[in-house]
């Protein structure tokens, strides 16, 4: 550990660590593409157009408020998309910052202080998740999965998404030591999420004491809000609570990430 500032980020000083992730991300930009665009594409043409041709043929339109499969899964998807990129870019990399490579003691040396150097991070992963959101937004309109011009909401609402999941993440890379702990937290908390939050299908089909826990994630908030906006159905009590709580996961998650840093990184 090294001796460091302490004091409140500033923006000038966050975009300056913010620029060192965006030139590393220069040189490694091709990789993300398979992980973050065309995984996610091939899974919304399989299982929206695909097994979804099986459930509008029968009575599962009828079951999902007369929308098709598709539109029902492609802003879950999105959502989900959105959790993943961010739960990646915030586990590894931010445990390689301070453990690995030192990233965050060099910047250390510089003028920035520990707020400035997780702000900056942060910045980079709320830039992942919303070109990849963006991105993602653009194959569900050409798929005819967005019914409304709402439906560009559904960048903001897989931004929060991505940033609810986020801030805890960071918070967990840099108070634990072993890196072990990812497998844990890809299998037991992000892959559930992922397939039981109402990505695809709606959670009153779970068991009734299941239900609550979906609720109670961040990703079913983010798949509702979303849904709501592609489908061009916002109701707007829903969309104040939807955003509270999400904003709520990440004013914590920030929180104890910020405490984490100050610990791992200050003597």
């Amino acid at each position: 550990m090294v001796t460091a500032r302490t004091r409140p980020a500033r923006w000038d000083r966050a975009l300056r660590a913010y620029e060192y992730w965006m030139v590393s991300y220069k040189r490694t930009w091709r990789g993300t593409i398979i992980s973050s665009f065309l995984v996610p594409s091939l899974f919304l043409a399989a299982m929206g157009l695909g097994l979804g041709a099986y459930v509008d043929a029968g009575e599962g339109r009828s079951a999902l408020g007369g929308q098709t499969y598709l539109q029902f899964i492609a802003p879950g998807l999105l959502a989900a998309t959105a959790m993943q990129t961010a739960s990646f870019e915030s586990s590894y990399p931010v445990m390689g910052g301070w453990k690995w490579f030192k990233t965050y003691f060099a910047m250390l040396a510089t003028p920035l202080g520990v707020a400035d150097v997780l702000v900056g991070h942060l910045l980079f992963v709320a830039f992942r998740v919303l070109t990849t959101c963006v991105v993602y937004l653009a194959v569900i309109t050409a798929f005819g999965a967005v019914a409304s011009p709402w439906g560009v909401l559904a960048v903001v609402a897989g931004l929060l998404t991505g940033l609810a999941v986020a801030a805890p993440t960071f918070a967990m890379a840099v108070t634990t030591d072993r890196d072990t702990i990812f497998s844990m937290y890809f299998r037991f908390a992000i892959l559930p999420m992922f397939l039981f939050s109402g990505a695809f299908f709606p959670v009153s089909q779970l068991p009734v004491a299941a239900q609550p826990v979906a609720y109670a994630t961040p990703l079913w908030h983010g798949v509702h809000l979303a849904r709501m906006f592609t489908l061009g159905e916002p109701t707007w009590w829903w969309v104040a609570g939807n955003v509270s709580y999400l904003c709520l996961w990440i004013g914590v998650g920030v929180w104890w990430a910020a405490r984490g840093f100050r610990r791992r990184l200050v003597t």
